[in-house]
């Protein structure tokens, strides 16, 4: 379905494995790349280890870089713009590694995102891999929501340099119909993850795996029994089928979709980030809150037209206030800077009545703040 290359199938010596979550997934590659290194150059060397990740990768990766035991210092999250849609900078990276190679460091690893959580934003894949490849660094890709999409062939683009890459993960838990927990990791090499997470006792011991007849999980993981996961996700597979899953993911895209342009016919506010998928991010205009004055400028004590962090908390209170109401639950976050509200669309009830009913209400309760925000504030 995802059209993965070959070398991370078991037909081409590569292979996959249900994990719980994405951190999960992040630590036993972390570890076999940890391994990987340490064995060539001792392990003493995990002081100077250093993994690389962008500002917007999700807070699991530095979890798992601090459960195998990477220095905080040496976990880094590298800037993105906005101008650059918060991808991360292939230049900035090797400009980092440089750095940290010039004063004694290892670089050991990279996180690369295909749909941050913030935003949605996806870091530019065979531009990466390539950098990291120079200096002999494990790549993982984290598509733990947008993964699901690619199912579809529109968006597979955005795997697009997956190929050069270690290893990828995402969460069929998340926008693939199937319950907690179900996060499925491919890796190029799986005697990668045997060796660093092997455990060989006399009782475990049996003709089945020692024949290599089945695939001992135990070892492709941290803990050593699991759940019956892979009946679930085959289940979703089996009672929906190919071309269902294609259309659950299309429609949550159209409805997006549609959500985004109520929200740019509106010239109070704006669409801060292109929408690559179901989610939209949005916000009050700071000059929506100026016009608003009895049509005067509001302007601070420096001249300018209303500071960030005003309109910020406009937008705070507009979530507040769009949340109290009981009819629609969003969420938000904060990217350079900036406080967006985000509406997702996932679940399979969602209609197109919703979606206008939902920016209605946004609608509302904005008139209300900045009738609120004109009538308190003094004219310039």
């Amino acid at each position: 379905m995802l059209d993965l290359p070959r070398p991370f199938l078991f037909s081409g010596n590569g292979g996959g494995v249900i994990e719980g979550n994405t951190t999960e997934a992040m630590i036993c590659t972390l570890i076999a790349a940890r391994e990987r290194v340490l064995r060539r150059l001792g392990h003493n060397s995990i002081t100077k280890l250093v993994v690389y990740g962008s500002d917007q990768t999700h807070c699991s990766f530095q979890k798992a870089a601090r459960v195998v035991g990477i220095d905080p210092q040496n976990i880094r999250a590298l800037k993105t713009m906005q101008s650059t849609l918060f991808g991360l900078s292939p230049d900035l990276l090797r400009n980092a590694i440089r750095s940290d190679i010039n004063v004694g460091l290892i670089p050991l690893y990279l996180c690369a995102t295909v749909g941050t959580t913030s935003v949605t934003a996806v870091d530019p894949l065979e531009p990466l891999c390539k950098v990291a490849s120079e200096f002999g660094m494990w790549v993982h890709v984290d598509a733990a929501y947008a993964g699901s999409s690619c199912i579809c062939p529109e968006y597979r683009k955005f795997l697009d340099g997956v190929e050069f890459a270690d290893s990828f993960s995402f969460n069929a838990h998340k926008w693939l119909l199937t319950s907690l927990d179900c996060c499925c990791l491919w890796v190029k090499d799986p005697n990668a993850l045997v060796k660093s997470l092997s455990t060989d006792p006399e009782y475990l011991k049996n003709e089945a795996t020692e024949s290599k007849q089945v695939v001992d999980y135990k070892d492709w993981q941290l803990s050593l029994s699991r759940r019956f996961r892979a009946l679930k996700l085959w289940l979703v597979l089996r009672m929906y089928g190919v071309d269902n899953l294609r259309s659950h993911i299309r429609n949550d895209c159209r409805l997006a979709q549609l959500f985004e342009e109520l929200v740019a016919k509106d010239d109070r506010f704006e669409v801060f980030f292109p929408r690559n998928f179901a989610l939209v991010c949005f916000r009050i205009l700071p000059s929506a809150v100026a016009s608003m004055a009895s049509g005067h400028a509001v302007e601070n004590e420096h001249g300018e037209a209303w500071e960030l962090n005003d309109v910020n908390k406009l937008n705070a209170q507009l979530l507040h206030a769009i949340n109290a109401s009981g009819r629609v639950f969003m969420t938000h976050t904060v990217v350079g800077g900036v406080y967006v509200l985000r509406f997702a669309v996932g679940a399979i009830l969602v209609r197109e009545r919703h979606v206008i009913m939902a920016w209605k209400l946004v609608q509302e309760r904005a008139n209300s703040l900045l009738s609120m925000s004109g009538s308190n504030t003094p004219h310039a």
